[in-house]
């Protein structure tokens, strides 16, 4: 210590600054912790909890306020939402953790994230191509369809429920999924990067929206698209009439390019139905 730093010390309430000793093992604790961190965040990302994880945010913010005003009433209404918060995590969230779980068991964790990241980042001109080809000649003998592109967050939970595939998209493919009275054409199919990952999905429909002029392919269109960020094409079998939605939004009656723009670049018409907007 140095006469100043002495000095310091004994005449002020301030104390000398120390640099911790860190050695290897603390070094691969903090890689470790990091690793983990980064591995939840991006689970998080690619579910539906990012949705929660921003409603969280929100409440604790809500926390915040209501302990620097003294908001008694809102401070108890908090307190018990934290209470309750884990078991509905567990309960909401339940397949996407087994998921979880399961691949840490198997040793596929790490490996599953390269080839999700990478399937994801692939979803070319090709592909699109592909359902636009499909969808154009499906929609010329009014065949029903309906197509769900995977984004960022995870379709997993509603590809459970139907028949796995793993093929390269193709418009032929795509045309025989869907042709009348075949075991597959009822339902969706879920296209992952440029591979449909499964057919015959069952998807949830909306129930904000009360248009009876909408069949059930295209209220499970918007259903899929609110709870997720997919993009979705839509056939109608009894107009033939191609629909695209995008964020809970349907623009239908849409041409070639209109559903390739909204597939590549996820932009919507300007004449987009939103359901939940009045007066439409």
């Amino acid at each position: 210590m140095t006469g100043i730093t002495r000095w310091i010390v004994e005449y002020t309430d301030i104390q000398p600054i120390t640099v911790p000793q860190i050695g290897i093992f603390e070094i691969i604790d903090i890689l470790i912790v990091a690793c983990v961190l980064y591995m939840i965040l991006r689970w998080i990302r690619r579910t539906h909890a990012w949705v929660l994880l921003r409603g969280i945010a929100f409440i604790v913010l809500l926390a915040i306020l209501a302990q620097i005003f003294n908001l008694y009433a809102l401070m108890w209404l908090v307190q018990n939402a934290y209470a309750m918060g884990l078991v509905v995590i567990v309960i909401l969230f339940q397949p996407e953790l087994r998921k979880a779980l399961e691949q840490i068991g198997r040793g596929k964790y790490l490996a599953s994230f390269k080839s999700e990241d990478e399937v994801r980042s692939h979803t070319g001109v090709r592909t699109v191509n592909e359902i636009v080809k499909a969808v154009q000649a499906m929609a010329k003998v009014r065949t029903g369809a309906l197509i769900v592109v995977e984004q960022d967050i995870d379709l997993g939970e509603y590809e459970r429920e139907g028949t796995p595939i793993d093929a390269q998209v193709s418009a032929n493919l795509l045309l025989n999924i869907f042709e009348k009275n075949t075991p597959l054409h009822d339902g969706a199919v879920i296209i992952r990067g440029n591979r449909i990952s499964a057919a015959s999905c069952i998807l949830p429909l909306t129930v904000e929206h009360q248009d009876s002029d909408l069949g059930t392919r295209h209220r499970a269109a918007i259903g899929v698209s609110e709870a997720s960020d997919a993009r979705v094409v839509v056939v109608s079998e009894e107009t033939g009439n191609i629909s695209v939605t995008i964020n809970g939004a349907i623009t239908r009656n849409v041409n070639e390019s209109a559903v390739r723009d909204m597939l590549m670049y996820g932009k919507q018409n300007k004449k987009s139905f939103n359901p939940f907007r009045r007066g439409r």
